[in-house]
């Protein structure tokens, strides 16, 4: 109870930094405009799902990668043999093995052709992966056929693709700061992976259209004389190769790139008054204008082809040369098309294809009611929490709310420093941490109350209820905490954000519920200098209770096993109603204006369009529906194809489309995988923890009871049908937590009777440690239960499945952290030390820390 001076100014220092970096985010913007440079400045980003907007998760193509470098190896090693005295050879490519094979006419110049061919090589140089050391791209091989095998090495194709991603981040935003868009969020994920985030920008195929579009504009000389089809029934001259255009056709092209659109420095929309069509003007920097018009120059009347990722746009006559560095492209362009055209040519061809194998996009309008949905159930929670606190604790409740509010500033505080992203989940989290923050308080409460019955003083129970509970409470919250940082290291997107939200909670209660709350305490006893301590004024179980629990244990441990068995088989037998993370395909929700949906009506529209299995159902409110498509064989533009067709089909029958979401199935299977495997990593690391701060005994039991609970809840989306998506990933994870917060308290209090009662048997000393620790339990359970109803109830139909199957495992692991953690203790051989093997292992462990 004594306050340093550097206490009370930490607490000061904290608090009104804590308001002045959260408030500013609640200000409207011509206030955040008028603030003083001097303050910080709103740092707090909300995400895409609260204000509307695009998500996309882009991935470097690797096969049209290595396809497309073959293709360039071939044209570069059939050149240099050229060069030396006309090597002949015939060069076929294996794209299975990454390679290309040179078979010579004349075997007496291999030797020559093996020199040559070194000049092709090419070092990468990639930090991200070679330390700064550059790899070699190109292995030269006589193969016993005695061909030369030219391939390509696997460190070369890997440091490649890594430096394409860091191109195409480039290009990505160039194109993207061409839309005028604000604020978009571009960022490398893996190896191989972009994604980008476009808030307040709600059309995903123009904005999937101009990120993924390739863009490679070149310029080739059709060879004269052939067409395409008696190429390809006579065979293809060397150095050729056929191309579709725009209209259906195919042209017979040189593979020598005459000029490619590296070269070029403007290109507009503009419109061809002769013909009356969209075209698009583009110019050459000089060295570009000069290679123009000499190859213009001395190919007049031949034809020469504009090619766009592979496509000829168009092939004109050259006329006469052109001289001015500027020409124009015409095709079958509508203004919009043309105008993106234009956009893609200024800002650069993407140095690779990318396919996009994650798509999201929210409307406007669902973002404010997805903000007005978290919002009330925040307010409702917090209302709820504070009433009950102050009514089962008068006063000292008070202190416990100041406490909580403080909390909950400092979180947004902290949100703002790290520039983070708020989701939905992220609202969430917060309002989780409402519920179980008051914990920490709860336990220091309940404790001065044990200590003040055994006989102490006020001031003695109160220093009392403070340093012995703080071991307790680090050893819960730092449980809750591994749980929460598992999640945010393998999860995504809004996940990672409820990930945050609630890791910041559990760290910024440490210091109020503890630093804060002795403060607030400390100065009312110096005013009050009470001669009695009444801190309880509401609880649901009397004090001093003596259920045996122990005595039903064996029927309890029956009903969960039945429950177990349950569960498993529901999960074996009936599976899950997964959603398109873990399936792939498209979700789109729709809204009908003007009155309720009918979901008879949206199926009777959307039969027939040969698109696969559809499911159709409401979604929260009457007037919305959720269509739900599988995916599509074709790939990302099968897909798009599908989206389209079930968009039109129902616009016409007045429905808005309000999200759209699409996962691959390549994003999916890895998604399913890696919830596994964050629940897997999330138990072992627990067990560690709680076998190095308690024995190896607690530790198998916590973990046991947490894999029960874990059944418990997977079960319920088994046997309910509530759709199982990356969210309830994060409700088990959440609920690892949270079990084993109630877990821990109780094992802390029989770690603690264990040396005080050593004659006690052992089940009546369990029996002892519950009963003391039930109050607290029944009284935190209640506040979590507080906060997760609120949620439940109005934190709208995209939490609806996570808020569910929290509030279930949350109760579900009060009854296994109350019940059944005693006999499995029991049954894992737990048992009382005597006074001299205690004795001998603290003198074991102050001999070691003598030396």
């Amino acid at each position: 109870m004594n306050q340093s001076p550097f206490r009370v100014a930490l607490i000061l220092f904290v608090a009104i930094a804590g308001i002045l970096f959260a408030a500013p985010n609640f200000l409207p913007q011509q206030m955040r405009d008028a603030l003083p440079g001097w303050l910080p400045q709103p740092g707090l980003v909300l995400g895409l799902d609260l204000q509307g907007g695009s998500h996309l998760l882009l991935e470097v193509d690797r096969a049209g990668i290595v396809a497309q470098r073959l293709s360039d190896v071939r044209r570069d090693a059939r050149n240099v043999l050229a060069n030396q005295n006309g090597i002949g050879n015939i060069i076929t490519t294996d794209e299975a093995n990454n390679a290309i094979y040179i078979e010579l006419t004349d075997s007496t110049q291999k030797e020559q052709a093996m020199a040559a061919l070194q000049s092709i090589q090419n070092t990468i140089n990639n930090s991200l992966f070679s330390g700064g050391v550059g790899v070699n791209e190109l292995t030269f091989t006589e193969r016993p056929d005695g061909r030369i095998a030219v391939a390509l090495t696997p460190e070369g194709i890997t440091q490649r693709m890594s430096s394409l991603v860091a191109q195409s981040i480039e290009v990505i935003r160039s194109r993207i700061d061409e839309l005028g868009t604000t604020e978009p969020t571009i960022q490398r994920q893996g190896d191989t992976r972009v994604m980008v985030q476009v808030p307040g920008f709600g059309d995903s195929t123009r904005l999937k259209n101009i990120i993924s579009q390739t863009a490679r504009l070149t310029f080739h000389m059709v060879y004269p004389g052939l067409t395409a089809d008696q190429a390809e029934a006579q065979g293809l001259p060397a150095g050729t190769m056929i191309l579709p255009t725009q209209d259906g056709t195919r042209e017979l092209l040189y593979e020598d790139v005459a000029l490619g659109g590296e070269s070029l420095v403007d290109a507009q929309p503009s419109y061809d008054s002769q013909r009356g069509i969209p075209v698009v003007s583009f110019k050459f920097d000089t060295r570009g204008a000069v290679t123009f018009s000499e190859i213009t120059s001395a190919n007049v009347g031949k034809r020469f082809a504009i090619v766009l990722d592979n496509t000829v746009i168009t092939a004109p006559v050259i006329q006469q040369p052109i001289t001015g560095g500027s020409g124009q492209i015409s095709g079958n362009f509508t203004t919009a098309s043309a105008n993106d055209l234009a956009v893609l040519l200024r800002a650069g061809a993407l140095p690779a294809s990318l396919n996009v194998i994650e798509e999201r996009t929210v409307d406007a309008s669902l973002g404010a009611d997805s903000i007005r949905a978290g919002l009330t159930a925040g307010v409702v929670a917090s209302v709820l929490v504070v009433s009950f606190m102050v009514i089962a604790y008068g006063v000292w409740g008070v202190f416990a709310n100041v406490s909580l509010v403080l909390n909950v500033i400092l979180i947004f505080a902290a949100l703002s420093v790290l520039g983070s992203t708020l989701t939905l989940p992220g609202i969430a989290g917060i309002v989780l941490t409402i519920g179980m923050a008051v914990d920490a308080n709860v336990l220091i409460y309940e404790r001065m109350r044990e200590e003040q019955r055994a006989g102490r003083t006020p001031l003695q129970a109160i220093n009392a209820g403070f340093e012995r509970a703080w071991g307790t409470i680090v050893d819960s919250h730092l449980t809750q905490l591994v749980a929460a940082v598992v999640l945010y290291f393998m999860g995504s997107g809004p996940v990672q954000g409820f990930a945050v939200t609630l890791g910041l909670g559990i760290l910024t209660s440490l210091f109020t519920s503890y630093t804060v709350t002795s403060y607030q305490v400390n100065l009312w006893y110096k005013r009050v200098r009470p001669k009695r301590l009444k801190i309880q004024h509401f609880r649901f179980i009397p004090d001093g209770t003596k259920i045996p629990f122990m005595k039903i244990s064996r029927y309890v441990i029956a009903l969960s096993l039945v429950m177990t068995v349950v569960s498993i088989g529901a999960a074996y037998f009936k599976g899950f109603n997964l959603g398109i993370d873990f399936v792939g395909g498209t979700a789109i929700e729709v809204q009908h204006v003007g009155g309720p949906a009918d979901v008879a009506r949206v199926r009777e529209l959307l039969d027939g369009l040969d698109v696969g299995e559809i499911q159709i159902q409401g979604f929260g409110t009457p007037e919305d529906v959720l269509v739900r498509v599988q995916a599509q064989e074709g790939g990302q533009s099968a897909d798009q194809v599908a989206v389209k067709k079930v968009q039109d089909a129902l616009a016409g029958d007045n429905y808005e489309v309000r999200r759209t979401e699409a996962v691959s199935g390549t994003v999916s299977g890895e998604l399913a995988w890696t919830g596994t495997i964050a629940v897997i990593i999330a138990l072992g690391c627990i067990l560690l923890y709680i076998w190095f701060r308690f024995e190896w005994q607690f530790a198998m039991a916590a973990v046991t009871t947490t894999s029960h609970d874990i059944i418990m809840t997977i079960g319920l989306f088994s046997i309910t049908g509530l759709e199982f998506n990356l969210s309830s990933i994060a409700a088990v994870l959440t609920l690892v937590g949270l079990s084993l917060n109630e877990t821990v308290v109780v094992s802390d209090r029989i770690r603690e009777n264990l040396l005080k009662y050593r004659k006690m048997p052992l089940p009546e000393l369990i029996d002892l440690s519950i009963n003391q620790t039930i109050v607290r339990t029944s009284l935190t359970q209640f506040t979590v239960l507080l906060a997760l109803v609120p949620l439940v109830l109005f934190g709208g139909e995209a939490l609806r499945s996570f808020t569910i199957a929290m509030t279930f495992g949350s109760l579900v692991g009060m009854y296994s952290s109350v019940i059944v953690n005693g006999p499995i203790l029991i049954n894992f051989g737990l048992k009382q030390k005597s006074e001299e093997e205690t004795a001998a292992k603290k003198e074991k462990s102050s001999d070691g820390a003598s030396v």
